[in-house]
């Protein structure tokens, strides 16, 4: 693997960083950016039993890296019953989507601090079968210790930036150190396939393949229900915002005030991130003067319905199966965006505001495909909106949407066998 002292300075010292690791904590903890409930776990505190049998640990910093890692890791659990699996975020965003995602036999941790006691206390617990990280964050000290403990490790979907590549070469026996702990990489694209032969990875021991199949499964739909709805539309064009927040109803309202002066049949639906809000914005908006129907009053769609308060859970893939666009709430506000891949998976054009941190990798990869548009106010939210009116222009940003959602099975196929290839050499 090769020595490196910038590497060997940096273990010793974190054996020592136990109190500065702890002042960190309580001042994030402070800014509301760790989980209060569970702050033992970044000290390596377990929250749950480890599972019987074999378990393999995936490593995904993001949000948009722990969704990617979702179809992988619901096709390993389905080829092997004996399997289980440990995921590691470090934020508190990834945290609640996985909350609502895990695939079976799957459980969440957040990622120890890079802290001696803390990893060792984490490693001890968990007693890993098989580690693996995705795309390209590297935390020292983690690594070094399951390393140390003979665990095969791999890096998967790994990418890295040119200017993640420049500073790493500054220190270049730290990287090399790091990197040769893998016993194999699959890489998302050839440059970063030669920034890590360039930063002293082996070349025979990295694969190019691509992206791994984004792992959101298409949300559920009642059939009859759809139908139904569907045929109260009447041919109308149709627009939707989800998950919207107070501020963003306003905002939406205003933009559709504007494009209905060019298709006076739009009819938009709005879907409150929290429903118990739609009778309120249902009473505001009719006090303006619109005309609205509200879904838990009952109330059906009707010919002179301007909009449809969709008040409901878990009907978000009913309403995106019938809006052939639809903005993503929680993006105009800071809230930090939700979860693109649904509309993306459902066939719809995607409007967001500029406030997607949550989601900040995935809605670039969504825009860079042409899938979906930003949107900073609500003129630029009317307008997108009347420019997608047209059926060519909101179908070719769905079909890239789908595209980005649906690429990459054969990358997933290779990390399976991959996987698979070295648990069983391990065992």
């Amino acid at each position: 693997m090769g020595f490196s002292l910038g590497l060997a300075i940096y273990n010793g010292l974190s054996e020592g960083w136990t109190n500065r690791a702890n002042r960190i904590l309580a001042r994030r903890l402070s800014d509301g950016k760790e989980d209060e409930q569970r702050i033992e776990e970044r000290r390596g505190v377990p929250s749950a039993a480890r599972p019987a049998g074999k378990l393999i640990w995936f490593h995904a910093a993001s949000v948009g890296e722990a969704l990617s890692i979702q179809e992988l890791v619901r096709r390993l659990g389905e080829e092997r019953e004996d399997l289980n699996f440990l995921i590691t975020t470090g934020t508190r965003a990834s945290a609640d989507i996985l909350h609502e995602r895990l695939p079976p036999r799957a459980l969440h941790q957040y990622i120890p601090l890079d802290v001696g006691p803390f990893v060792r206390q984490f490693l001890d617990h968990w007693q890993i079968d098989l580690a693996i990280w995705t795309e390209s964050e590297f935390w020292p000290k983690l690594m070094v210790e399951t390393s140390k403990r003979g665990i095969p490790m791999l890096l998967v979907n790994a990418r890295i930036s040119k200017k993640s590549h420049d500073r790493w070469r500054w220190i270049p026996g730290f990287a090399k150190a790091l990197l040769r702990r893998f016993d194999y990489i699959l890489a998302q694209d050839p440059r970063t396939g030669e920034r890590l032969v360039r930063l002293g990875y082996a070349r025979n021991l990295i694969e190019v393949g691509g992206t791994l199949k984004e792992g959101t499964a298409a949300l559920a739909c009642d059939e009859a229900e759809r139908d139904h709805i569907a045929s109260k539309f009447e041919a109308r064009p149709v627009w939707l915002a989800a998950s919207t927040h107070p501020g963003e109803e306003q905002i939406v309202v205003n933009a559709h005030r504007h494009a209905i002066r060019l298709s006076h049949r739009l009819l938009l639906i709005i879907v409150p991130r929290h429903p118990n809000r739609g009778a309120d914005i249902a009473a505001h908006l009719a006090a303006d003067g619109w005309k609205v129907a509200l879904r838990s009053a009952g109330d059906e769609i009707a010919p002179d319905t301007q909009i449809y308060l969709a008040d409901t859970l878990g009907e978000l893939g009913l309403w995106y199966r019938l809006a052939p666009i639809s903005f993503v709430g929680g993006s105009l506000v800071k809230i930090g965006g939700h979860n693109p891949f649904e509309p993306a998976a459902l066939g719809s054009a995607i409007i967001h505001g500029p406030h997607v941190a949550n989601f900040a990798d995935i809605f670039a990869r969504l825009s860079e495909a042409g899938a979906a548009r930003c949107v900073t106010n609500e003129h630029m939210l009317a307008e997108t909106v009347e420019e997608l009116l047209s059926p060519d222009r909101a179908a070719d940003m769905a079909h890239a949407a789908w595209e980005v959602c649906s690429s990459g099975a054969e990358v997933t196929d290779r990390a399976v066998e991959l996987i698979f290839e070295h648990l069983d050499r391990a065992a």
